[in-house]
């Protein structure tokens, strides 16, 4: 297992979710993704913090598939919002 690999990926997924343009699809990601506070926004450091409870082998792969669900959803109800620019 590539620890720092793995804490990257869960970084960068907990960021892009956190640039959904659809409150409801994001709150699924609080409910089943990562938890609210458990990763700083922005945080993309390999410092594991409490980003290393989701890097265990069973976790880290429900976590990819919630997001890739979500990002699925995402594209056909709002896409993605970051500064202060939309998806198309």
């Amino acid at each position: 297992m590539n620890k720092v690999e793995r804490i990257k990926m869960v970084k960068a997924m907990e960021y892009i979710a956190r640039n959904l343009n659809n409150e409801h699809i994001f709150y699924r990601w609080l409910m089943t993704g990562v938890a609210d506070g458990d990763i700083a926004y922005g945080d993309l450091s390999d410092d594991p913090g409490e980003a290393e409870f989701y890097t265990e082998d069973e976790n880290f792969s429900d976590l990819m598939y919630v997001f890739l669900s979500i990002m699925a959803r995402a594209q056909q109800s709002g896409g993605l919002y970051c500064d202060n620019i939309a998806s198309k």
